[in-house]
């Protein structure tokens, strides 16, 4: 049986910016107020958090033995440590290919030659416009570059089968990490469309 999926017979008109406003702003991160009016005519205002600044990635990196490369790094906003998976953002000039693979060496000391790009994800599309692409990253190699992180992380690998374990543990919260977690185990099962991207080893 098909799952079901209901579909909007009338594509919904986007809401008229009436007006936009930073209304506070920090090293990282801005707060935009927005005035909108609705097809319907409401009008309200919102608040959010908008794209700024370069895309970025995350990466699911598997090895020969089918464990995935995790990284246990400090987590500020949690005040703790916790597992994660590689993740930073992509530089001018590059691909995402090519930002992963360089992110994977530089926090968990792994190239990869084949990476593909599974699919954009938002942690929170109502307040923040930020976004991230979940990659996957096979045939492994090891090599390391020197990272930004203010002391070495610790890389953990994970057997791919414990997947499900890993995500009801305490050692990890990340939803965007869970996400592409899930999404590479459905892509290793044969089930992307996307042909990988080769990376040149070195």
């Amino acid at each position: 049986m098909l799952p079901f999926v209901q579909l909007s017979r009338n594509p919904l008109k986007l809401p008229s910016i009436l007006n936009s406003e930073i209304v506070a702003s920090s090293r990282l991160f801005s707060i935009e107020s927005l005035d909108l009016r609705f097809s319907n005519g409401e009008t309200r205002t919102f608040e959010r958090l908008p794209k700024r600044g370069r895309e970025a990635v995350i990466v699911c990196a598997v090895t020969e033995n089918r464990e995935v490369v995790l990284i246990r790094e400090y987590m500020a906003g949690l005040h703790k440590y916790e597992l994660g998976l590689p993740k930073g953002r992509v530089d001018l000039g590059e691909s995402f290919a090519y930002a992963a693979n360089r992110e994977l060496k530089e926090e968990a000391g792994f190239g990869a030659r084949s990476i593909v790009h599974l699919r954009e994800l938002s942690l929170a599309p109502g307040q923040m416009g930020f976004s991230i692409h979940a990659m996957l990253a096979t045939d492994l190699y090891p090599e390391s570059l020197p990272g930004d992180e203010p002391e070495p992380l610790e890389v953990v690998l994970w057997p791919l089968d414990r997947i499900d374990e890993l995500i009801f543990s305490h050692e990890l919260s990340e939803a965007r990490s869970i996400a592409t977690l899930k999404i590479a185990e459905v892509a290793l099962q044969g089930n992307h469309p996307e042909e990988p991207t080769l990376i040149a080893a070195g």
